[in-house]
């Protein structure tokens, strides 16, 4: 029965969010609400609740800070020549903007981080999208996936957890992947010359008047906010922002508290430009911030009613004996579903030690098990219950369900490019 509630419950959240019936913030909260009283948790939902908002807290802090820190740096000028140099590098073509975002964000996404990734990207590259009038749901797309296939690097996350849950080191699961993460950016580049290809017949290009012209435009949207004469002083604190990221020198949410807190003392040290300057991202911050405290209702009651724990052991038990030699594949295949509708730890603590396990009796070593679940992550980062999601969608103003609409199809693909690079390289076999 809980079985059954679990995965009531998660298809009851995403047909409401996808055919727009109820906004995201409230299925979040009200329908995990109404099927744990079903499964007769009422009691005890609270504590539930209350322990899942506590775990996404710390994110909702540095996602906070983080949106007003960006937005800072933007009002003070400090990506204007960043924006200056791509629109002259793309030449107003849709094309080269679309292929441009996809390489940038395998590039900025090598850090591992993908809400950084997005603030990076998103400050240089939405102006540009609306100016020229490009389909955002692109540039969602794009960032997106990019972080899929970069969320592998061991810094990353994903891969860390496989590794402590199997008792593996790191680098016996990443680098044999390298191969196989090529072919994913080569797959990425691919689906940006497509999609930019169809932006270009749809929109054309920008003559060279024009083109100045959106170069001017651009960077005259903050004239009144610029800091010019601080220029050095802001690249040096954003600089030093983001060795200390990668370094983990404090923790997240603190270095994007400090980093703004001086951003603000810095260029607007009077309280009046304090004020409107807190006043004016607010509106950003606002949405973000709701979401991610609504998903902790979410997760506190899937894991807390002990939801994940029986979605995991129907499906796993699914698997039929004469299955069991290809074992590698099928868990690529079924990470994608589990890694959407579950978070990354519920998974790879929960039900890939389980995998690990049926697998070697079959011959197939726990290592290759570990590299079949780490090809979904695409997938994964469309997922409802991460935190970053609604942070891109924030900053691209997308809806989600339509930014999982339009990358679902993607993502998939994306994700199966990577498994098959990966069985074709032979770092996860097809059989025993």
């Amino acid at each position: 029965m809980l079985t059954l509630l679990a995965f009531g419950m998660v298809a009851t959240f995403m047909v409401l969010i996808m055919t727009g019936r109820v906004s995201a913030l409230v299925a979040l909260i009200l329908v995990p609400v109404a099927f744990g009283v079903a499964a007769g948790f009422g009691a005890d939902l609270g504590k539930m609740m209350l322990e899942g908002v506590k775990t996404l807290a710390p994110t909702g802090v540095m996602l906070a800070f983080a949106i007003l820190y960006f937005g800072l740096m933007t009002d003070a000028g400090l990506f204007d020549p960043l924006v200056r140099a791509i629109v002259r590098l793309v030449h107003g073509d849709p094309v080269r903007i679309v292929v441009g975002s996809a390489v940038l964000a395998l590039l900025v996404s090598l850090d591992g981080d993908g809400s950084t990734t997005y603030l990076i990207c998103c400050t240089a590259m939405v102006p540009l999208y609306r100016r020229m009038g490009l389909n955002p749901l692109i540039l969602a797309c794009l960032l997106m996936l990019a972080c899929g296939i970069t969320n592998i690097t061991p810094w990353g996350g994903p891969t860390a957890r496989a590794a402590s849950a199997l008792h593996l080191e790191a680098a016996d699961l990443f680098v044999p992947m390298l191969p196989a993460m090529a072919a994913g950016a080569a797959a990425l580049i691919g689906l940006a010359l497509v999609l930019g290809r169809a932006e270009r017949r749809r929109l054309g290009t920008l003559s060279p008047v024009a083109e100045q012209d959106m170069v001017e435009d651009l960077v005259a949207e903050n004239d009144r906010t610029e800091r010019p004469a601080l220029f050095l002083v802001n690249l040096t604190l954003t600089a030093t922002l983001m060795v200390a990221l990668v370094s983990g020198a404090l923790p997240l949410p603190i270095l994007f508290m400090l980093a703004s807190a001086a951003a603000l003392l810095i260029n607007y040290p009077s309280l009046e430009a304090q004020k409107g300057r807190i006043a004016a991202h607010a509106p950003n911050i606002l949405p973000v911030i709701t979401l991610i405290f609504a998903a902790g209702i979410f997760t506190g009651i899937l894991n807390g009613t002990g939801m994940t724990d029986a979605m995991a052991g129907s499906v796993v038990g699914l698997i039929p004996p004469q299955a069991g030699p290809f074992l590698a594949p099928i868990t690529g295949l079924i990470s994608m579903p589990f890694t959407f509708f579950v978070s990354n730890d519920a998974f790879f603590f929960g039900i890939l030690p389980i995998l690990a396990e049926a697998g070697q009796a079959y011959g197939i070593a726990p290592v290759e098990i570990g590299r079949a679940a780490l090809t979904s992550q695409a997938v994964h980062l469309l997922s409802p219950l991460v935190p970053s999601t609604y942070l891109l969608v924030g900053l691209v103003r997308v809806e989600l369900a339509a930014h999982q609409a339009f990358t679902l199809p993607f993502a998939i693909g994306l994700s199966l490019v990577i498994l098959v690079a990966s069985m074709v390289t032979g770092v996860v076999p097809l059989t025993t």
